[in-house]
């Protein structure tokens, strides 16, 4: 299943210049493991905002819960998600 999902981290800018600089180093790594394992599929940053938007792949959302908790910036960000359906219009162009 597919989800949109957008993430603010403004907040991880709140903490102290070593703390969030560790946050941010570690958070890169696990987007890394986490785009080789394939739930981040595709992934954009936001121009003027702290913020990003991505397309992530889990089989439900116990799954997906589980892996954006897994992300060093979890009790930093704030995250809105949408979960995502197939339109009839790109079945029948895959068909």
């Amino acid at each position: 299943m597919d989800f949109l999902i957008r993430i603010d981290t403004s907040r991880v800018y709140e903490l102290p210049d070593g703390e969030r600089e560790d946050v941010i180093a570690r958070e890169h790594a696990r987007g890394r493991e986490l785009m080789a394992q394939g739930v981040l599929r595709h992934f954009w940053r936001l121009p003027g905002r702290r913020a990003n938007v991505g397309i992530w792949t889990a089989p439900e959302a116990d799954t997906l819960h589980e892996a954006l908790a897994s992300l060093p910036i979890w009790k930093y960000a704030d995250f809105d998600i949408t979960p995502l359906a197939t339109h009839p219009l790109t079945r029948q162009a895959a068909a």
